[in-house]
């Protein structure tokens, strides 16, 4: 079988509070969506900004992040790209692509500095990474 790789790495803001509900197993199934942006120059020479948004989808995430999952929050989301194919409620057949998370770490303070971040099976939360942007570097 020949090397393949299914990875995607996004960095960016949510764009609506996150969803969760359950399966029939008992397993839940949390959703939103996140706008990342990419910024270039045009023909023009005027800057533009392009949107791309992205639905993700995790599974058994731990309460925090249910809670935390907010419109506007800048999240790092790491996970594979799944597509799928589901009937609407009009019998017109869709098609979705989807980003399946392994990881979701919070880029931004939540506003309680001790507090620790627990995570679930699939999930890793590093809240507490710090830049020192005072370090005597050798270049």
């Amino acid at each position: 079988m020949a090397f393949s790789l299914n990875r995607v790495m996004l960095i960016g803001n949510l764009g609506r509070d996150a969803e969760t509900r359950f399966t029939a197993n008992n397993l839940s199934v949390t959703s939103f969506s996140m706008a990342t942006s990419h910024r270039y120059k045009g023909k023009d020479g005027n800057w533009v900004d392009e949107t791309t948004w992205h639905n993700v989808v995790s599974f058994n995430l731990s309460d925090w992040f249910k809670e935390n999952l907010k419109k506007g929050k800048k999240f790092y989301v790491e996970g594979r790209l799944s597509k799928r194919d589901y009937t609407d409620k009009d019998g017109v057949k869709r098609y979705t692509t989807e980003v399946i998370t392994d990881r979701i770490i919070p880029l931004e303070a939540s506003g309680e500095s001790t507090k620790e971040i627990p995570s679930a099976e699939n999930t890793t939360a590093d809240a507490n990474i710090q830049v020192d942007e005072n370090e005597d570097l050798p270049f």
